[in-house]
């Protein structure tokens, strides 16, 4: 028998019928489903040091076990001594049963490493149903060892759902696992 993620398989049996439940969808297309999630993370010291991005994707690559890319500076900013198509970031984009992998490390080992954790804030919702969070420093990942990092850095997760509001949204990620505040 292949192997199915444990949320992907909660999702089937527990959260699609919950969802119904609360919004009295006719048929079973209609429930949300969580389409990706993007983390990305900006270097803005890459401008001086080439090495800085190498250690982003590689931070990455092993917080997610995907191959992450180094993205690139779309225009000139002389202010910051930046010049267009140079790397200043790294991002990889999660989805099918990585995405589910992921995102059951994050619920049930990540999040509860940070310090005086309440949850998650509710309002980094789009108005289109993507909620957007961000991590101030990366050892909360199990995967990083803290003693090989040489800078301590946040990063930003994107979860893209296929949701029209962001209360189903909510609702979604709620069912999902993730922490969020209570009000």
């Amino acid at each position: 028998m292949a192997y199915i993620p444990r949320l992907k398989q909660e999702y089937k049996d527990k959260v699609v019928s919950a969802l119904t439940e609360e919004f009295g969808y006719k048929n079973v297309m209609q429930v949300p489903k969580l389409k990706k999630i993007v983390l990305s993370k900006g270097v803005g010291a890459a401008v001086a040091d080439k090495k800085l991005i190498d250690h982003a994707v590689d931070e990455l690559t092993m917080i997610t076990g995907q191959k992450a890319v180094a993205t690139l500076s779309k225009k000139d900013v002389a202010s910051f001594k930046l010049r267009k198509g140079m790397p200043i970031g790294a991002r990889v984009t999660l989805r099918g049963e990585q995405m589910y992998e992921f995102l059951d490390r994050l619920v049930t080992s990540a999040l509860p490493r940070v310090r005086d954790f309440n949850g998650i804030k509710a309002t980094g919702f789009d108005g289109r149903g993507n909620y957007n969070l961000g991590v101030v420093e990366q050892i909360i990942f199990p995967e990083i060892n803290i003693d090989k990092i040489n800078k301590i850095s946040g990063m930003d997760i994107t979860f893209v759902t296929s949701a029209e509001t962001d209360k189903e949204a909510k609702s979604l990620l709620t069912e999902l696992g993730l922490p969020f505040q209570k009000n």
